[in-house]
């Protein structure tokens, strides 16, 4: 209530003792002193009380149960979803909400992760795969998601689709995917790469499980297992991950080549959680605020919950802001493990 914290918009309701009068925790209104202040769960049991509804947040508003930002968001998320076939400019979607172009570019990318502009162009390519996966010409596919031109997907093919727009199609049928499944400290370790680079790092106890997750991901790839340690490079991208697991030795993430299937913003965090030095931890608040979605916690999160590749992408350094160690996709005592390697390297 205090800070007026949007995540709590119609968690409660507080009543000031004085003024008989109820609020909602992020009403603007100048906050009363604490003995003053009564918490009620719902406004029915405030008005129960004897306590009326403020006129500026309106707390008993339950046709309004979102505060105005988000209101203003989700209508124009509606607006360019229901318009996606066209370019949409943001001094549209302004004057529809009456509200100035910075704020609307920014209240949309606080609460969504994202720009309009980025909305628009991952609904559009999300049409995109559709219509691609369902059999359609990459011309037609590309025109009836609202692009005029399908030069784009073979000039930087990796930047959208992740592979060329006939390999899409297929469900990248054809494509290639080496893996080794070795023992480590922390159980069994399967790396995966591409001609690209790693586009899976797993841990577990069971390798049938491993080698399932990894055909879930990449259903209609070439996937094969691989002797020993590998091939080039593969078995450079193995030894240097073991160095760190086994032998405690810092791992130069940034300089390990990645080729993941994320969405736009998991790519954001995902290169944020490179950007954290051996021995260090963030919060997940922390990163949310780097990727400038500084409300995000909860979609960070989800991120590092789905990270595909563990320990290049060091999720295991993001932990709650009580210091708690959250979850970890491999097993919480791995995360601690990680972590308690890293606070002790050896030299």
């Amino acid at each position: 209530m205090q800070s007026r914290d949007l995540n709590y918009f119609s968690s409660f309701v507080f009543g000031v003792k004085s003024t008989r009068v109820f609020c909602r925790p992020t009403c603007p209104s100048r906050r009363a002193r604490r003995s003053q202040v009564l918490f009620f769960p719902t406004f029915k049991e405030a008005r129960a009380a004897g306590f009326r509804a403020c006129l500026r947040c309106k707390p008993s508003d339950v046709e309004s149960d979102d505060p105005r930002q988000v209101q203003i968001v989700k209508r124009a998320c509606t607006y360019i979803e229901q318009n996606s076939e066209r370019k949409i400019i943001l001094n549209e979607l302004a004057e529809r909400e009456g509200v100035s172009l910075f704020h609307l570019q920014k209240t949309f990318k606080r609460i969504t992760g994202l720009t309009p502009r980025e909305y628009q162009e991952s609904l559009r390519l999300r049409r995109l795969k559709l219509s691609l996966r369902k059999g359609e010409s990459v011309t037609k596919s590309t025109y009836d998601a609202g692009y005029n031109t399908s030069s784009w997907l073979y000039s930087k093919p990796n930047t959208k689709l992740g592979m060329s727009p006939s390999n899409y199609k297929s469900g990248a049928e054809g494509m290639r995917i080496d893996y080794v499944i070795t023992d480590c400290s922390l159980g069994r370790l399967l790396v995966a790469g591409t001609s690209l680079g790693i586009c899976a790092v797993s841990l577990g106890d069971n390798d049938a499980k491993l080698i399932a997750f990894l055909k879930s991901e990449y259903p209609m790839a070439k996937i094969s297992g691989m002797e020993g340690d590998g091939g080039q490079p593969l078995r450079g991208w193995v030894d240097e991950i073991l160095e760190y697991v086994d032998r405690r030795k810092d791992l130069a993430c940034p300089n390990l080549p990645v080729d993941l299937k994320v969405t736009a913003f998991q790519w954001r965090v995902l290169k944020e959680l490179r950007k954290i030095p051996f021995g260090e931890t963030r919060s997940y608040s922390e990163i949310a605020k780097k990727v400038g979605c500084p409300d995000g916690s909860r979609a960070v999160a989800n991120a590092c919950a789905s990270n595909p590749a563990a320990i290049v992408i060091p999720c295991h350094r993001v932990v709650r802001k009580n210091g708690d160690m959250g979850g970890y996709r491999w097993g919480i005592e791995r995360k601690e493990k990680l972590l308690e390697n890293e606070r002790s390297p050896v030299s």
